[in-house]
């Protein structure tokens, strides 16, 4: 039996329209500011990406699931930036249609944080973010900014919001174990991630991610037993046949009613 993944799934539910028609309508749909932000302590350079969205819309987290887009920056353009890392802040569930979604609606800002190679010398940060906005229709959008970052700049409130609306960690969310259990099924490997730590309030939603972006998982079901929370959830590699998943590099994110919390790595 041929399976769809999400990817698949996406791509469909785009090609209900022409291209031409979904960039018109996209562009009153949702609009992007680059927040040119400020130079930290570190020398790297804080910037933000500011994502306003028209009322009822929606758009996606870095791990949308099976009803979400993912998001794509490419930094074509872009001079004196060495890696950037985004803070995701923390994200609403969406459930439509029998499928669950995470992601933003209204207005988002994501801080992404730059490593240059010369932090004293200006940087251009030039380039495009491809994103999925969601309401009854799905419409791709591809939103391109280039502007040149110079001077030690100034601390931005909107930057600064986003930076503290971030997960728990693990030791301030009391998470005091974390392991997994995998194997092998017909199509990849069935993992169950057992989650020592306190309740992060009504309905946890479990997100699983790798380090591989060939690697599907599944929507995990999860389910508590007093002070552990279990998620279980299928791992297929997109193109096929066997594959290792590394322990240490799995990425955990709880999200409750009262706070999201992020976990790395897991042992057996």
């Amino acid at each position: 039996m041929t399976r769809l993944f999400p990817a698949c799934l996406a791509t469909f539910a785009l090609a209900a329209m022409t291209l031409s028609a979904a960039a018109e309508m996209s562009d009153d749909i949702v609009s992007l500011e680059v927040l040119p932000g400020w130079q930290t302590d570190a020398g790297t350079r804080m910037v933000g990406l500011q994502l306003t969205l028209l009322p009822g819309w929606k758009t996606y987290w870095r791990a949308p699931g099976d009803g979400g887009i993912p998001p794509q920056v490419t930094w074509g353009g872009s001079h004196n930036i060495e890696t950037a890392r985004f803070h995701w802040p923390v994200p609403d569930v969406f459930e439509v249609g029998g499928m669950r979604s995470i992601g933003y609606n209204d207005k988002v800002v994501i801080p992404i944080e730059l490593s240059t190679a010369s932090p004293d010398a200006p940087s251009r940060m030039s380039g495009a973010l491809d994103i999925g906005v969601c309401m009854d229709i799905c419409v791709p959008v591809e939103l391109s900014f280039d502007l040149t970052l110079e001077g030690a700049g100034s601390r931005d409130a909107a930057i600064v919001a986003a930076l503290v609306d971030r997960p728990m960690t693990e030791a301030e969310a009391g998470v005091s174990g974390v392991t997994c259990q995998l194997s092998p099924t017909e199509n990849g490997l069935h993992i169950v991630a057992t989650i020592t730590m306190p309740q992060a309030g009504a309905n946890e939603v479990v997100v699983i991610e790798t380090n591989d972006p060939r690697v599907w998982v599944s929507e995990p079901v999860a389910f508590r037993a007093g002070g552990t929370l279990t998620a279980e959830a299928e791992m297929i590699h997109l193109e096929g046949g066997p594959f290792a998943v590394d322990r240490s590099a799995l990425r955990f994110t709880v999200l409750g009613s009262a706070q999201a919390v992020d976990v790395m790595g897991c042992t057996g």
